[in-house]
């Protein structure tokens, strides 16, 4: 049997490596795309039909790895474990299913070729997840004291910050250039299913940010605690600190 740490290893790494691939395409697709609304670019649709597969993967694959670490643990599998991953995972998943049952028509259906500028954009907004996975690797393998584990959170921070919450203003102000509307009126200038679309995408994308950014602060904290002096002594984390930050 495959141990968890290789298996979670290997899914961080298969992300990653996705993620690298969608924002080196949104990026081609993107800076190719001189009129943001009517040129096109082959890899657009191209790319999006790659991604629906990785998707339905990476549900598969998170559940593996749940799997396996509640196995270590002696929890019963079953059905009880599948709510668990579910309650537990609920929002991931349903991003997922939302990607793959509403983004993925809507991208190649329902836009009619139109936009292939804002979906290179939509792809850049992976450029975040290779910095999210190598944070949990880090903490997986107990370096998150390491010098290497707070440079990659100050990246990840920004990149997670223009990438995925920045994204939308931006889009938003691009098309008002190409429309000639200052940012503000851009939302009353379109239909309300692209505004309701872009709300229902950036809804987790803030939540997640603010959970990354709660996570930073504890490990400031932390370290903050660990570097007071008592009694003369630096104190050092205690185990049940580090234990916190690898069962994440």
């Amino acid at each position: 049997m495959v141990s968890f740490s290789i298996l979670s290893l290997h899914y961080r790494l298969v992300s990653s490596i996705q993620a690298v691939l969608a924002s080196t395409a949104g990026y081609i697709v993107a800076s190719s795309c001189k009129d943001v609304i009517e040129d096109r670019h082959w890899l657009a649709a191209t790319y999006t039909r790659f991604a629906v597969p990785y998707f339905i993967y990476d549900i598969y694959a998170m559940y593996l790895c749940y799997w396996h670490k509640h196995k270590l643990k002696g929890h019963p599998g079953g059905w009880k474990l599948t709510k668990a991953y579910l309650h537990k995972e609920f929002l991931m998943v349903l991003h997922h299913v939302f990607m793959v049952a509403v983004c993925f028509p809507v991208s190649v259906l329902w836009r009619e070729g139109k936009g292939d500028f804002f979906l290179g954009c939509m792809l850049m907004a992976e450029l975040s997840t290779p910095f999210v996975c190598l944070g949990k690797v880090l903490i997986q393998y107990k370096k998150q004291d390491t010098l290497l584990h707070r440079v990659n959170g100050v990246i990840m921070l920004v990149t997670f910050f223009c990438c995925r919450l920045l994204l939308f203003p931006y889009m938003y102000w691009v098309y008002g250039q190409r429309v000639g509307l200052p940012l503000y009126r851009v939302p009353f200038n379109l239909s309300p299913e692209y505004n309701i679309g872009s709300a229902i995408l950036m809804a987790p994308q803030v939540y997640w940010f603010y959970l990354i950014c709660r996570r930073a602060y504890s490990l400031y904290q932390q370290s903050r605690m660990s570097q007071r002096p008592r009694n003369g002594h630096p104190v050092t984390d205690s185990p049940s600190a580090k234990d916190q930050d690898c069962s994440q």
